[in-house]
């Protein structure tokens, strides 16, 4: 397995785990048919908002990898973004659940996590255009 393809799987499990620690709560036969009303603690709401954006930023990332697998284009450029980008996200998340503010924190790792991807991106057109 290439290496990007590895940290897309990686990205793929943390993604997923992240749908389950954002619900917050186990099923029990009462809140399987009724929801409880009672609110969730500030870290659930965190890491519901942290699984958002890691669904809405993973399919652009996993298309670019698919596509430089599709294209057999890998280089050291492309394992170092797929690793930063996981790596990123995998920060991005702790930072987001944990509530931590300070230094706009939350919005420098994933500006990294974008850059690396945007790099990715570049590589793989240069390298099929």
């Amino acid at each position: 397995m290439k290496t990007e393809l590895f940290y897309l799987l990686l990205t793929t499990i943390l993604t997923g785990v992240f749908g389950y620690v954002s619900s917050g709560r186990r099923l029990s036969p009462v809140t399987y048919k009724v929801a409880s009303t009672a609110p969730l603690p500030a870290w659930v709401d965190r890491a519901n908002r942290a699984h958002v954006n890691a669904v809405e930023n993973f399919a652009p990332f996993a298309a670019v990898v698919l596509i430089a697998h599709a294209a057999a284009v890998s280089s050291t450029v492309t394992v170092s973004c797929a690793a930063i980008y996981f790596f990123a996200r995998l920060a991005h998340a702790a930072v987001h659940i944990s509530g931590f503010g300070l230094f706009f924190a939350r919005t420098v790792i994933f500006t990294v996590a974008w850059v690396a991807f945007i790099t990715f991106a570049v590589v793989l057109l240069r390298a099929i255009w």
